[in-house]
C-alpha cells in the first residue's frame, strides 16, 4: 500500500499591498496531507472524469542504462520511492540527488473505474525530460522525446475497467549530448553563472482520463475582435457524419452564443459576440465556453469545459499592438525555478503567487525564460491579466546540427499547439542568444523552419525568431543590453537612418538585416543585490552594488533611458528572483522582498503600458 505523502499547502495571503513587507514566499513547511499538485493540469481543456497519479511511486536510477535488460519493464517494486510530479533532483520528490542521471525508472499501480467503461482510457503526462517509454503490464504503449512539452497515450487496448495494472516509466535523459533541449539545467556537475540545477524524468502532473472514441482532441479558438467574433477550429479523435459539436460561450452565466456543426476536422464554428468584452492586462475578461459532442440520438457523449479571452495582437509600423492599440511591453524574465520544486512549483498558489509579486513592481507580463511553463502558470496569467512570451528550453541544443533541428522542430509543433488558445501568450520565442550560429546553413534553415511551421499552426502572434540577435526571420527585433550607464543606454539606442541599430550579432553577414519591427531590449539591467553572507560563490551582471540608493539610481537611469528612445518599445527586466548562485532577482529565491515594492513598481511605471504618443518611426533601409 503506497504511503500517503505529506506536502505543503499553500497558506500565503494573496493580498498583494504597496509596501515590500507585505509580500512573503509561499511556505515550505508541511502542514496537511494531500496528492501534490492535485489540480486539473489542463484548465483550459477541462472534463469531469479523471485521475490524478501524482503522489508516491516506486522509483530507481538507471547509471548502467541496464534496466531495460534485466526486465524493469516488467517490476512490480523498486528500490526507492519518489513524489511525482517532482524530480529526482528536487528536495519535494524525497530523493534530492543532483548529480548527472543518465536514466530513471518508475512503477506504481494502476485502477481502472468500472465506470469508464466504454471509452478510450488516456494516460497524459504534463512533462517528462526527456526520452520516455511507458508500459503497461510490461507492453510498450508508446515513447515521447521531449524536454517540456505534454504528450498522451492511449492505453485502452492495454487495460480493462473494473481492475488493476502495472504502470512502470522509463526516462533516458542525455543533456551533455548537444542534440536534446535543456534550457537552464547546468552541463557541469554544479550550478554556475546563469545556469542551474537539472531537472530528470518526470515534472509535471501524471493523469489518466477517459475519452469517447469519436470525442474532441483539441480546438483552436481563435477572437476575432474586429468581426466581433470567436472562431472555433475542432479537432476529433474520430470524425463522424452523424455527430455534432455544440459550442456556448458564456458571459458568467448569461449564455452569449451558441452554434453547431458537424464533427468533421474541417468544419468551422463561428459564435458572433456582439461588443465583445475585450481581453487586457487592464481587464483581464474572460468568456466561459463548453463544447459538448453529442451522437445521433442526441445524447452527449463528451463535454469540455473552456474559456476565451477576446483580444488581438499585432505589429505594424515598429510597434506592437493590442487590441489595436500600440502597446509597451513592461516584461520581467522569469525562469521558473523554485528552491524546493526546481522546474516544478510545489503548489498550484506558487503559480498564482509569481503573477502577483511581478504586478505588484509594476511588470505587465513575463518572458518565459529556457522552459516549458506548464498550463496553470498560463491560467493564471489568462486570469490575472499577465503578458507571456512563450519559450522553449532551446539552450543545450547545437543549433548547427541537424539532428538538433528535428529534435527541435518536433517539440515546438507539440508546444505551439497546446498553448496557442490562451489569451495572456502574445508572443512565440523559439530560441535564446542563439551566439554559436555559424554560417553552414542548418542554422538559418532551421529558423526559418520553425518561422513558417509556428505561423502555420498560429498565424494569430508576433514570432521574436531568437532573442538576443541571432535574427533570420523574425517579426520582433529583440536585443540584449546590459550595460548600466543611462547615456550610454541611449546612445546605444538612437537609431540613424541608413545605419543598422545597436544589436548583438552584427558582425554576421548570414544572419538578417534589420527592416523596422518592432525593435525592443528583452533582457537589461541584471542589477545584482546580494547579501555579504551570500556574495561568496554568487553571480551577477557586473559587480555588485552596495548602496540601496545606488541600486534605485541605477535602475531609474536606465529605465529612463529606455523611455528616452522612441524606437525601443517594449523591455524585460533580468529578472523576477534570484536562482540559486544567480543574484540579480527582484525577488529573493525563496520570493521574499529585497526592495520596496512601491518603489520599484513607481520607477517601472515611468513607462505606461498604452502608447498615446504615436510617432511615424522610419524603416531603415540597409545598405546591399
Amino acid at each position: 500500500m503506497m504511503k500517503k505523502l505529506l506536502i505543503a499547502l499553500c497558506t500565503m495571503s494573496l493580498a498583494v499591498n504597496a509596501t515590500a513587507s507585505t509580500l512573503t514566499q509561499w511556505p515550505s513547511a508541511i502542514t496537511a496531507e494531500a496528492v501534490p499538485r492535485s489540480e486539473y493540469p489542463r484548465p483550459q481543456f477541462q472534463r469531469t472524469d479523471w485521475q490524478c497519479l501524482n503522489g508516491t511511486w516506486n522509483f530507481d536510477f538507471d547509471f548502467g542504462l541496464s534496466g531495460h535488460e534485466r526486465g524493469w519493464q516488467n517490476v512490480t517494486s523498486l528500490e526507492r520511492q519518489i513524489t511525482v510530479p517532482f524530480c529526482p533532483e528536487s528536495q519535494l520528490s524525497g530523493i534530492g540527488y543532483t548529480d548527472f542521471i543518465p536514466a530513471v525508472w518508475y512503477q506504481r499501480e494502476i485502477s481502472i473505474p468500472t465506470e469508464w467503461a466504454g471509452r478510450h482510457v488516456r494516460l497524459n503526462f504534463g512533462a517528462s525530460d526527456y526520452e520516455t517509454h511507458v508500459f503497461i503490464d510490461g507492453h510498450e504503449v508508446g515513447t515521447h522525446y521531449g524536454t517540456g512539452s505534454s504528450f498522451s497515450f492511449d492505453i485502452s487496448r492495454q487495460v480493462k475497467p473494473g481492475t488493476r495494472h502495472n504502470l512502470v516509466v522509463w526516462v533516458k535523459d542525455d543533456l551533455r549530448g548537444g542534440h536534446q533541449l535543456g534550457g537552464k539545467q547546468s552541463e557541469r556537475l554544479n550550478s554556475y553563472g546563469c545556469m542551474y540545477t537539472r531537472t530528470t524524468g518526470i515534472w509535471q502532473t501524471v493523469w489518466l482520463e477517459p475519452v469517447d472514441a469519436e470525442g474532441l482532441q483539441s480546438v483552436f479558438a481563435v477572437p476575432d475582435i474586429d468581426q466581433q467574433q470567436l472562431v472555433v477550429h475542432p479537432r476529433f479523435y474520430k470524425e463522424s457524419a452523424t455527430n455534432r459539436l455544440t459550442v456556448k460561450v458564456y458571459d458568467g452565466k448569461r449564455m452569449v452564443a451558441q452554434t453547431s456543426v458537424g464533427c468533421s476536422n474541417g468544419a468551422v464554428a463561428v459564435l458572433p459576440i456582439k461588443k465583445p468584452k475585450l481581453w487586457s492586462p487592464e481587464s483581464p475578461f474572460l468568456y466561459d465556453v463548453t463544447y459538448e459532442v453529442s451522437n445521433a440520438t442526441g445524447a452527449v457523449i463528451d463535454r469540455v469545459q473552456s474559456y476565451a479571452g477576446m483580444r488581438k495582437v499585432h505589429v505594424a509600423g515598429g510597434y506592437f499592438y493590442l487590441n489595436n492599440q500600440p502597446y509597451y511591453q513592461r516584461l520581467v524574465l522569469d525562469q521558473g525555478f523554485y528552491p524546493d520544486g526546481i522546474w516544478t512549483a510545489p503548489t498550484d498558489e506558487a503559480l498564482r503567487h509569481d503573477i502577483e509579486l511581478a504586478k505588484a513592481v509594476g511588470f505587465n507580463g513575463a518572458r518565459l525564460h529556457q522552459k516549458s511553463f506548464e498550463e496553470r502558470y498560463y491560467y493564471w496569467a489568462d486570469r490575472l491579466g499577465y503578458l507571456t512570451w512563450g519559450e522553449s528550453a532551446s539552450w543545450g541544443i547545437d543549433v548547427n546540427s541537424n539532428l538538433s533541428a528535428r529534435n527541435f522542430l518536433a517539440e515546438w509543433t507539440e508546444l505551439v499547439e497546446r498553448d496557442r488558445n490562451h489569451p495572456s501568450l502574445v508572443t512565440w520565442t523559439p530560441f535564446n542568444e542563439t551566439w554559436g550560429c555559424n554560417g553552414s546553413g542548418v542554422y538559418n534553415r532551421m529558423i526559418e523552419d520553425v518561422y513558417r511551421i509556428t505561423k502555420a499552426i498560429d498565424p494569430t502572434r508576433p514570432v521574436n525568431d531568437a532573442s538576443g540577435d541571432g535574427h533570420v526571420r523574425t517579426d520582433i527585433w529583440a536585443v540584449h543590453d546590459y550595460e548600466r550607464d543611462h547615456d550610454r543606454l541611449i546612445e546605444h539606442f538612437t537609431f540613424h537612418e541608413g545605419r543598422e541599430p545597436y544589436r548583438n550579432q552584427g558582425d554576421k553577414p548570414y544572419l538578417a538585416k534589420y527592416d523596422g519591427q518592432p525593435y525592443m531590449v528583452d533582457e537589461f539591467g541584471g542589477l545584482p543585490w546580494i547579501r555579504p553572507e551570500e556574495r561568496e560563490g554568487s553571480w551577477g551582471y557586473g559587480q555588485n552594488i552596495d548602496d540601496i540608493e545606488e541600486f534605485y539610481r541605477l535602475l531609474e537611469g536606465e529605465v529612463d533611458a529606455l523611455k528616452a528612445c522612441p524606437n525601443v518599445v517594449g523591455f524585460c527586466y533580468t529578472q523576477i528572483t534570484d536562482v540559486e548562485q544567480e543574484k540579480n532577482g527582484i525577488y529573493y529565491y525563496d520570493r521574499r522582498p529585497k526592495f520596496d515594492t512601491a518603489r520599484l513598481k513607481t520607477i517601472f511605471e515611468r513607462i505606461p503600458s498604452v502608447i498615446t504618443d504615436i510617432k511615424r518611426l522610419p524603416v531603415y533601409q540597409h545598405a546591399h
